[in-house]
């Protein structure tokens, strides 16, 4: 597998803000933004997928313990 474009890079990070967005309005109810998740899975490799996904839980899981 190739490495991807910036332009492939870019959709896919647009993807993810956008995601992450919608659940942080919707205190994290992922079922809300199942079509934006959708568009995060398509547009990113599944290896980022999961990388961003522990990401957001270890940003979140640091944000409540410095507050």
């Amino acid at each position: 597998m190739s490495a991807p474009t910036a332009k492939e890079r870019k959709k896919c990070w647009e993807a993810r803000d956008l995601y992450w967005q919608c659940l942080d309005e919707n205190k994290d109810n992922s079922s809300t933004c199942q079509r934006l998740r959708n568009g995060f899975e398509t547009n990113c490799p599944q290896q980022w997928v999961k990388y961003f996904d522990k990401r957001r839980d270890y940003l979140k899981y640091k944000e409540q313990i410095e507050s």
